[in-house]
């Protein structure tokens, strides 16, 4: 048995277990994953985070969901990354960037809050990817309220990609949605080959949504940053909403603003460090 250092961290109550992998070498993770992440049988979290060195970025960022498998990117997650590596004396620097499987994110301070750029909203069906079809004539999108069938119901949705898969659905009243019931029939549909974080969202006003977001291999969780920029780019899409909103998620806060001058979407939210511990593992 060997024992594996771990910073338990959260944000907006999306929590992570975040491993340095700069700081001592790490076990083989594809294999660990799924078991850190375990609430019973685990440390417990939404998602497994992992802090390396980057050839062609200040630092890289390694994904896991619940179920052990791997993403491209995640807004608060990287919120946190930000607040660890500042913290922890890896940098002091206002802002940094990140590699992960989705690009190079940049991260930066905003007060006692984190600000991250997530870059430009991906409408073009092939690279959220999704087989629906957008309108005739606009090849690369938007899918915009498109229809879409699923056991007997039928949902106007709006996809994009904000460096991972979205589906952005407007319903009455989230609160009483069935998310369970429903985020995984869609997030594991044929029509999104990659599966999909899917967002059940309700407009209050020009800038405030309401959010619940079922995440693809994690399942229903307090908060999801890229799906709460997603759900700001759609609703602003749409004309539901103006382009600066906050969305609010059961775990807290977040704002979104898309920029109208570069397109680039920008996430504020809260960063927070909750524990440190060791867990043995079989090495």
């Amino acid at each position: 048995m060997t024992k594996l250092s771990f910073t338990k961290m959260h944000g907006a109550g999306n929590d992570f277990v975040f491993l340095d992998g700069i700081r001592a070498p790490l076990p083989d993770l594809s294999r660990l994953a799924a078991k850190l992440c375990d609430r019973r049988f685990g440390i417990g979290c939404d998602q497994l985070l992992v802090l390396l060195p980057s050839k062609v970025a200040d630092f890289r960022m390694q994904i896991f969901n619940a179920d052990g498998s791997q993403v491209e990117m995640c807004g608060n997650g990287i919120r946190c990354l930000f607040r660890y590596v500042r913290t922890h004396g890896y940098t002091a620097a206002d802002e940094i960037a990140v590699e992960t499987a989705g690009g190079i994110v940049k991260p930066a301070a905003d007060g006692d809050l984190v600000r991250v750029d997530m870059g430009e909203p991906i409408f073009d069906p092939s690279r959220i990817p999704t087989t629906l079809t957008p309108p005739p004539g606009k090849p690369g999108g938007p899918i915009l309220m498109a229809p879409f069938a699923i056991d007997g119901r039928e949902f106007r949705v709006t996809t994009l990609s904000m460096g991972n898969p979205h589906c952005v659905i407007v319903v009455d009243d989230p609160a009483a949605f069935p998310v369970t019931e429903i985020g995984p029939r869609i997030a594991r549909d044929p029509r999104f080959p990659k599966g999909v974080n899917v967002e059940f969202v309700r407009p209050e006003g020009r800038a405030r949504i309401r959010q619940r977001t079922w995440e693809r291999g994690a399942g229903e969780t307090l908060a999801c940053g890229s799906g709460a920029c997603a759900t700001a780019v759609a609703c602003a899409l749409g004309g539901l909403t103006d382009r600066s909103v906050d969305v609010v998620l059961p775990g807290g806060t977040l704002r979104i603003d898309w920029n109208e001058g570069d397109n680039h979407v920008t996430m504020s939210g809260p960063a927070e460090e909750v524990f440190t511990g060791e867990i043995e593992i079989r090495s």
